[in-house]
């Protein structure tokens, strides 16, 4: 099918539309990749839980003393809550996510032998774990195609007018109906990873969008990196 285009926007069917976006970026971003650091599954489940509502910079460096601290599920099941609080304090929301951490590692012990299950039915019944954490370990760790709406993933889809709900999952099933189940989890990477450097909450950086001519998002800025 033949794409138009004119007033700096394309117009055609979603599916067309959201694979030239996404292959213009996957190639702008071959180095596309979680910016937390882990060596395991039960690593990256800490770590994507403290993620939330904090820069994957600070999790990093919270995690690099915790991980040395905490290295099975047994060690988060038996932990102090206060103690475990005041390590994650920095993180934000720590009493909450303290609760949900240790939960899980009594979870994990219980019933999954202290490894981290590989379905999404499993994981979303753990302590804290949403669709977006459960999509991480999947896509990530486990091999199996999953996307992973966080926040740049969500402020992305929406700017490209890929999605127009506001709720994080629904978000999920809007790409999801647009980009094909092998193209899931490169494709999620290739969004936040544009998001985070280019596409960025406040003023991006419109001027070296690599799919700037596609975007018709109302708050388009152009400065020098």
């Amino acid at each position: 099918m033949a794409i138009e285009e004119s007033n700096n926007s394309i117009h055609t069917i979603p599916e067309e539309r959201a694979k030239k976006i996404l292959s213009l970026l996957e190639k702008a971003y071959p180095d596309a990749a979680l910016v937390l650091h882990y060596k395991n599954p039960l690593e990256l489940l800490v770590a994507t839980i403290l993620a939330a509502q904090c820069t994957d910079e600070r999790v990093n460096k919270v995690t690099e003393t915790l991980f040395k601290k905490y290295t099975t599920a047994k060690d988060y099941a038996s932990a102090k809550q206060e103690i475990f609080e005041q390590e994650i304090r920095s993180t934000g929301f720590y009493k909450n996510k303290a609760k949900n951490i240790l939960a899980c590692g009594k979870e994990l012990v219980k019933n999954f032998d202290g490894k981290i299950p590989d379905t999404m039915e499993d994981l979303v019944a753990l302590p804290g774990v949403g669709r977006k954490t459960a999509s991480v370990l999947l896509s990530n760790v486990f091999g199996k195609q999953a996307m992973a709406v966080d926040t740049h993933v969500f402020r992305v889809s929406h700017r490209l007018e890929f999605a127009k709900s506001n709720d994080p999952d629904k978000v999920e099933q809007e790409l999801c109906k647009i980009i094909p189940r092998e193209k899931w989890t490169r494709s999620c990477l290739a969004m936040g990873t544009h998001g985070r450097r280019t596409c960025v909450a406040r003023k991006p950086i419109c001027n070296v969008c690599v799919v700037e001519k596609l975007c018709n998002a109302p708050d388009k800025t152009y400065q020098s990196k």
